[in-house]
Protein backbone atom coordinates (compact mmCIF):
# COMPACT_ATOMS: atom_id res chain seq x y z
CA UNK A 1 0.00 0.00 0.00
CA UNK A 2 1.27 3.43 -0.91
CA UNK A 3 -0.03 6.41 1.06
CA UNK A 4 -0.43 9.69 -0.84
CA UNK A 5 -0.91 12.60 1.54
CA UNK A 6 -0.50 16.34 1.82
CA UNK A 7 0.94 15.88 5.32
CA UNK A 8 4.70 16.35 5.16
CA UNK A 9 5.63 16.02 8.83
CA UNK A 10 8.04 13.24 9.68
CA UNK A 11 5.64 11.99 12.38
CA UNK A 12 2.88 11.39 9.79
CA UNK A 13 5.24 9.52 7.49
CA UNK A 14 6.58 7.32 10.31
CA UNK A 15 3.08 6.65 11.67
CA UNK A 16 1.85 5.44 8.27
CA UNK A 17 4.93 3.36 7.52
CA UNK A 18 4.79 1.74 10.97
CA UNK A 19 1.10 0.99 10.40
CA UNK A 20 1.89 -1.11 7.35
CA UNK A 21 2.28 1.25 4.41
CA UNK A 22 4.96 0.19 1.92
CA UNK A 23 5.71 3.76 0.87
CA UNK A 24 4.64 7.33 1.59
CA UNK A 25 4.23 9.92 -1.13
CA UNK A 26 3.72 13.61 -0.28
CA UNK A 27 1.66 15.94 -2.43
CA UNK A 28 2.36 17.51 -4.81
CA UNK A 29 4.07 14.68 -6.70
CA UNK A 30 4.68 13.90 -10.34
CA UNK A 31 3.03 11.00 -12.12
CA UNK A 32 6.39 9.54 -13.15
CA UNK A 33 7.46 9.40 -9.49
CA UNK A 34 4.20 7.74 -8.49
CA UNK A 35 4.48 5.13 -11.26
CA UNK A 36 8.09 4.38 -10.27
CA UNK A 37 7.12 3.94 -6.61
CA UNK A 38 4.23 1.61 -7.56
CA UNK A 39 6.60 -0.46 -9.72
CA UNK A 40 9.10 -0.68 -6.86
CA UNK A 41 6.44 -1.92 -4.43
CA UNK A 42 5.24 -4.49 -6.97
CA UNK A 43 8.80 -5.74 -7.50
CA UNK A 44 9.28 -6.21 -3.77
CA UNK A 45 5.99 -8.01 -3.22
CA UNK A 46 6.32 -10.24 -6.30
CA UNK A 47 9.79 -11.37 -5.24
CA UNK A 48 8.44 -12.62 -1.94
CA UNK A 49 5.56 -14.52 -3.54
CA UNK A 50 7.49 -16.14 -6.37
CA UNK A 51 10.09 -18.01 -4.33
CA UNK A 52 8.09 -21.06 -3.28
CA UNK A 53 4.69 -22.63 -2.86
CA UNK A 54 4.05 -24.98 0.06
CA UNK A 55 0.83 -26.93 0.61
CA UNK A 56 -0.05 -30.30 2.10
CA UNK A 57 3.48 -31.71 2.06
CA UNK A 58 4.22 -30.40 -1.44
CA UNK A 59 6.89 -27.74 -1.85
CA UNK A 60 7.56 -26.09 -5.21
CA UNK A 61 10.72 -24.01 -5.50
CA UNK A 62 9.72 -21.81 -8.41
CA UNK A 63 13.07 -20.24 -9.27
CA UNK A 64 14.81 -23.62 -9.16
CA UNK A 65 11.94 -25.45 -10.89
CA UNK A 66 12.06 -28.21 -8.25
CA UNK A 67 9.29 -30.10 -6.47
CA UNK A 68 9.46 -31.91 -3.14
CA UNK A 69 6.93 -34.23 -1.53
CA UNK A 70 7.44 -34.50 2.24
CA UNK A 71 11.10 -33.58 1.84
CA UNK A 72 11.83 -35.95 -1.05
CA UNK A 73 12.62 -34.48 -4.44
CA UNK A 74 10.17 -35.45 -7.18
CA UNK A 75 11.31 -35.45 -10.80
CA UNK A 76 8.56 -34.04 -12.99
CA UNK A 77 8.34 -33.40 -16.69
CA UNK A 78 7.71 -29.84 -17.83
CA UNK A 79 4.00 -30.56 -18.41
CA UNK A 80 3.58 -32.31 -15.03
CA UNK A 81 5.26 -29.36 -13.32
CA UNK A 82 2.98 -26.91 -15.12
CA UNK A 83 -0.09 -28.98 -14.27
CA UNK A 84 0.82 -29.17 -10.57
CA UNK A 85 1.59 -25.45 -10.42
CA UNK A 86 -1.72 -24.58 -12.12
CA UNK A 87 -3.80 -26.73 -9.78
CA UNK A 88 -2.00 -25.92 -6.52
CA UNK A 89 -2.09 -22.15 -7.11
CA UNK A 90 -5.88 -22.29 -7.64
CA UNK A 91 -7.11 -24.63 -4.87
CA UNK A 92 -10.75 -25.60 -5.21
CA UNK A 93 -11.00 -24.34 -8.80
CA UNK A 94 -12.14 -27.01 -11.23
CA UNK A 95 -10.27 -26.94 -14.55
CA UNK A 96 -11.71 -28.75 -17.55
CA UNK A 97 -9.36 -30.81 -19.69
CA UNK A 98 -9.65 -28.16 -22.40
CA UNK A 99 -8.69 -25.37 -19.97
CA UNK A 100 -5.69 -27.38 -18.81
CA UNK A 101 -4.68 -28.01 -22.42
CA UNK A 102 -4.92 -24.28 -23.18
CA UNK A 103 -2.89 -23.30 -20.11
CA UNK A 104 -0.23 -26.02 -20.11
CA UNK A 105 0.05 -27.14 -23.71
CA UNK A 106 -0.95 -23.68 -24.93
CA UNK A 107 -3.46 -23.06 -27.68
CA UNK A 108 -1.28 -24.48 -30.46
CA UNK A 109 -1.78 -28.07 -29.24
CA UNK A 110 -4.53 -29.98 -31.03
CA UNK A 111 -4.25 -33.37 -29.40
CA UNK A 112 -6.62 -35.66 -27.54
CA UNK A 113 -7.77 -34.23 -24.20
CA UNK A 114 -7.24 -37.65 -22.61
CA UNK A 115 -3.56 -36.73 -22.64
CA UNK A 116 -4.40 -34.67 -19.55
CA UNK A 117 -5.74 -37.80 -17.82
CA UNK A 118 -2.46 -39.61 -18.42
CA UNK A 119 -0.44 -36.69 -17.04
CA UNK A 120 -2.69 -36.40 -13.98
CA UNK A 121 -2.35 -40.13 -13.26
CA UNK A 122 1.46 -39.97 -13.58
CA UNK A 123 1.62 -36.81 -11.45
CA UNK A 124 -0.44 -38.45 -8.69
CA UNK A 125 1.85 -41.48 -8.70
CA UNK A 126 4.99 -39.36 -8.52
CA UNK A 127 3.58 -37.27 -5.64
CA UNK A 128 2.73 -40.33 -3.57
CA UNK A 129 0.46 -39.51 -0.62
CA UNK A 130 0.29 -35.85 -1.62
CA UNK A 131 -1.11 -36.89 -5.00
CA UNK A 132 -4.50 -37.58 -3.43
CA UNK A 133 -5.07 -33.81 -3.26
CA UNK A 134 -5.54 -33.79 -7.03
CA UNK A 135 -9.19 -34.73 -7.42
CA UNK A 136 -11.19 -35.79 -10.43
CA UNK A 137 -14.49 -33.99 -10.86
CA UNK A 138 -16.51 -36.42 -12.97
CA UNK A 139 -17.61 -35.06 -16.29
CA UNK A 140 -15.79 -31.78 -15.73
CA UNK A 141 -12.05 -32.05 -15.04
CA UNK A 142 -9.62 -31.73 -12.13
CA UNK A 143 -8.99 -29.62 -9.04
CA UNK A 144 -6.57 -29.37 -6.16
CA UNK A 145 -8.26 -30.01 -2.81
CA UNK A 146 -6.45 -28.63 0.22
CA UNK A 147 -6.30 -30.61 3.45
CA UNK A 148 -8.73 -29.47 6.12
Amino acid sequence: MIVASAKTAEYDKVKNLDSGADDYLTKPFGMMEMVSRVKAVLRRTNRKKEDKIEKDGIKILLKRHEVFENGHQVDLTLKEYGLLKLLITHPGTVFSREEIMDQIWETGFYGETRTVDVHVRTLRQKLGEAGKHIETVRGVGYRYHEAD
